[in-house]
Formats: C-alpha cells, sequence, structure tokens
C-alpha cells in the first residue's frame, strides 16, 4: 500500500524537476529493529511512504487460507514480495513530494530469493528499479524486537538477513547508512538530515 499521509504532499524543493531514483528512499535492515515505527513518524510528518510488502503478503495469504508464507513456502513468498515491490515502486511514481519513503524495497525480495534458490535475481535490478543512492538499515536490535502473528522468526533469522542486506545493497552500488538505536523522532529528523546533505 502506497501511502501519503492522506493528501499530496507538496515540497518546492522539487518543482524543477526529480528523478524517480532520487525521490524514492529505503528504509530496510534487520527485522524488528524498528523500520515500520520509522515510517510511521515519516508518515505523520506528511512524507509519502510505502508499507512493507511482506506484511501485506502475510496478511492476504492468511486471510485467504493461502501458503505462500515464509514458513510455510519460502520461495513462493519472497517471489510474491518481488512482485509487490515491483508495482509499489511503478505506482509511487505519481506522489508529489521530495520524498517516497520505502519499508523494504526490491532489493530485499530479490536477496531473499537469491539466498533460497541461487537464482542470480541481483544482476537483473543491478541497473533498473532503481533507488535513491542512500539507503538506511535499521541494525539489529534486542531490546525492542518481538515476535506477533506475521513475524513469525526469532531474532537469530532477522540478523542473518541483516547481513545478506548490508552484503548486498553496498555491491549494487548503494550508500549504506546504519540508523542510530534512538527514539523514533530521532530516528526521523537523522534520516532527513542525512538525506539533505546528499541533494
Amino acid at each position: 500500500m502506497v501511502e501519503n499521509a492522506g493528501r499530496a504532499v507538496r515540497d518546492t524543493s522539487c518543482q524543477d524537476g526529480c528523478s524517480t531514483i532520487d525521490r524514492f528512499v529505503v528504509v530496510s535492515g534487520c527485522s524488528g529493529g524498528g523500520k515500520s515505527a520509522l515510517l510511521q513518524e515519516l508518515r505523520r510528518r506528511g512524507y509519502a511512504t510505502v508499507e512493507e510488502p511482506g506484511r501485506r503478503i502475510v496478511k492476504e495469504q492468511l486471510l485467504s487460507g493461502g501458503t505462500a508464507l515464509p514458513w510455510i513456502d519460502g520461495v513462493a513468498f519472497a517471489r510474491c514480495c518481488i512482485v509487490l515491490a515491483r508495482s509499489d515502486r511503478k505506482s509511487a511514481g505519481r506522489l508529489q513530494g521530495r520524498w517516497v519513503f520505502f519499508d523494504r524495497s526490491l532489493v530485499d525480495s530479490s536477496v531473499a530469493l537469491r539466498h533460497l534458490t541461487e537464482e542470480p535475481v541481483l544482476s537483473t535490478i543491478r541497473r533498473s528499479h532503481r533507488y535513491h543512492r542512500r539507503v538506511f538499515l535499521a541494525p539489529p536490535w534486542p531490546e525492542i524486537y518481538v515476535t506477533d502473528n506475521e513475524r513469525r522468526h526469532g531474532l537469530d533469522a532477522g540478523v542473518a538477513e541483516y547481513q545478506r542486506l548490508i552484503d548486498a545493497y553496498p555491491a549494487l552500488g548503494y550508500e549504506v547508512t546504519i540508523l542510530p538505536k534512538v527514539g523514533v523522532g530521532e530516528r526521523a529528523e537523522f534520516v532527513l538530515r542525512t538525506l539533505a546533505g546528499h541533494m
């Protein structure tokens, strides 16, 4: 789901034209590391956000009785995430405003599929379906990590995924910034200040 805090965001810094790549900012990293809370805070401040594909797929599959779930059929789940992430990226191009923040991206889905199948899927997104060069990763944060009906894996699995992502993003030409372990408001300020310094 692509959300824009209930309204179109207009930002004069983009009046002269901003490329889609320059506007699409990825927040990724370890499960349970505070990504979604950060996206909620950015949305509260009026920025457009895109909800995590995996969460939406899990909800839909649980409601429909489907099996494309990470704890049943991880490959099918990863493929569904790839399809949805591509669709999200295309739809987000219609949003206005300087920044569009993504809770995970096509890279995350592709890394998951490569891990499970060894398919060379990352090569297909090395030059296409790009995002802003600056990517923010939430590090493992054991003190706040919790499981729920949609996140059933333990922290160890989340850390392993985080390591794969911290290797994959730079390999694809992205510049990774690790989010500090601070309150959500401070994190939002950190993200916005960092982006302002890379315009």
